[in-house]
């Protein structure tokens, strides 16, 4: 026969399991928001772009004030690389940035974390080239760069940023 104590402990235990259950199933039905169309603000929002997009993965996610960007690549609106070299590229790579960011209510101004990725590395001073017109010269974010063994689509280049939301 079970002491008080063991069933105590083990009527504990079925309630903290019934709880860690009930709070899985409720994060589970927030529904994720679109496109930037935003209803109450969960703690966590997965944001996807303007068009649909056949990619395993959401263009941003939000987590309290913070946005976090997956990483672009210089696609036009039918995903493909646009022609021009490293700096085109660039420049159509921060131009969806922008636009991601201004989607979710917040702008380059407010980037504080980038990471760079080049398909050949020797590319850095032209990508420097470009990405720094599109920030405060007394306003740069932080950032990191680094060489790929080869880029999604064929890209030269991908940035991901980290930006806050009002």
């Amino acid at each position: 026969m079970k002491t008080i104590t063991e069933l105590a402990i083990i009527l504990c235990l079925a309630l903290f399991a019934f709880m860690s259950a009930e709070a899985q199933q409720q994060r589970q039905k927030k529904p994720a928001v679109r496109g930037g169309t935003k209803t109450a603000v969960p703690r966590t929002e997965y944001l996807t772009g303007a068009r649909p997009r056949p990619l395993p993965f959401s263009d941003a996610v939000r987590v309290g004030h913070m946005l976090y960007l997956s990483g672009q690549i210089g696609t036009d609106s039918n995903l493909a690389v646009v022609p021009g070299g490293i700096k085109a590229e660039t420049r159509q790579t921060m131009e969806n940035i922008r636009a991601i960011l201004e989607r979710n209510g917040s702008s380059l101004n407010e980037v504080v974390k980038c990471t760079v990725m080049l398909a050949d590395i020797n590319e850095w001073g032209e990508v420097n080239e470009i990405y720094v017109t599109y920030f405060a010269r007394d306003r740069l974010p932080a950032r990191s760069a680094l060489g790929a063994n080869g880029l999604a689509l064929g890209a030269r280049v991908e940035i991901e940023c980290w930006a806050t939301v009002k």
